[in-house]
């Protein structure tokens, strides 16, 4: 219990600098974070994680901080009046992208358990007329949520920074309704990580020691009620990967996947949900 108080500790000062920091108007370097290269664009970045030009045009420019490792938004299939949940939402980047496939009938809601974050976002989205977004403080285990009342769960390189996935997933149940889906981008382990790797916090914070493996990944989500399970690695993400942390190595462990499924109902007793 006490190392996973320090990591979700760490995390927290790691993102809410990163927030502060692009806030104040400097690039965010991503040299420490999670999801992201030092001395590189954010737009650059955001290319090479599957964003289009379109993309980058469409959200406000100071919801990209050059955070994480895929586009969840490509593969989430958003129809007009769903609603979506987007974990570890960060200054709002993928929210704003949803927003507009959801439509104004839709809506869209933002957790993160980084205050400075979450004040950066709801600024953001005043500031650029976003009726339809909206963002809660709060942690992926212990979602401040509804049950059943979400169409579609995203997430972008945040699960593996749980200590606790398989709460993570329960909670991701709750509160998608039947048929609901999830579409995530995150970090998956190819190999066993050395211990100089899992032990460390500052790699734990940069989404590379908390990467389950494949297998491990899917036998989780079964577990958790959840069917059409698709997970689907991308070796082309060990190449900024490999900047994330230099000397590390990490890019030899661990890549990007999206991951994909849906949850199931159970019947017992003559009664389904």
């Amino acid at each position: 219990m006490e190392q996973d108080n320090k990591i979700k500790e760490t995390v927290r000062d790691v993102y809410g600098k990163v927030a502060l920091e692009t806030s104040s108007g400097r690039d965010c370097g991503n040299t420490k974070s999670c999801c992201g290269s030092s001395a590189q664009p954010d737009t650059q970045y955001a290319h090479e994680l599957g964003y289009t030009a379109e993309d980058c045009g469409d959200v406000p420019a100071e919801a990209n901080m050059g955070l994480g490792c895929g586009n969840p938004t490509a593969i989430a299939g958003l129809k007009p009046g769903e609603t979506v949940l987007d974990l570890g939402s960060g200054g709002g980047f993928d929210c704003f992208l949803a927003a507009k496939k959801v439509g104004p009938e839709g809506r869209v809601i933002g957790v993160d358990m980084t205050p400075a974050m979450i004040s950066k976002a709801r600024l953001t989205a005043e500031k650029n007329g976003y009726s339809n977004v909206e963002f809660r403080l709060g942690e992926i285990e212990y979602l401040p949520v509804a049950d059943s009342t979400v169409d579609v769960v995203i997430s972008n390189c945040v699960i593996n920074l749980s200590t606790d996935k398989g709460r993570v997933f329960r909670e991701i149940k709750r509160v998608l309704k039947v048929g609901g889906r999830i579409a995530v981008s995150d970090i998956v382990a190819s190999r066993p990580l050395p211990d100089a790797i899992k032990n460390d916090l500052a790699t734990y914070a940069a989404c590379i020691a908390g990467a389950m493996s494949m297998e491990e990944l899917n036998d989780m989500l079964k577990e958790s009620g959840f069917d059409q399970i698709k997970i689907e690695v991308k070796e082309a993400s060990r190449s900024f990967i490999q900047k994330w942390l230099k000397e590390s190595n990490a890019e030899d462990y661990v890549a990007s996947a999206s991951i994909e499924a849906v949850k199931v109902a159970k019947c017992c007793s003559g009664k389904c949900g």
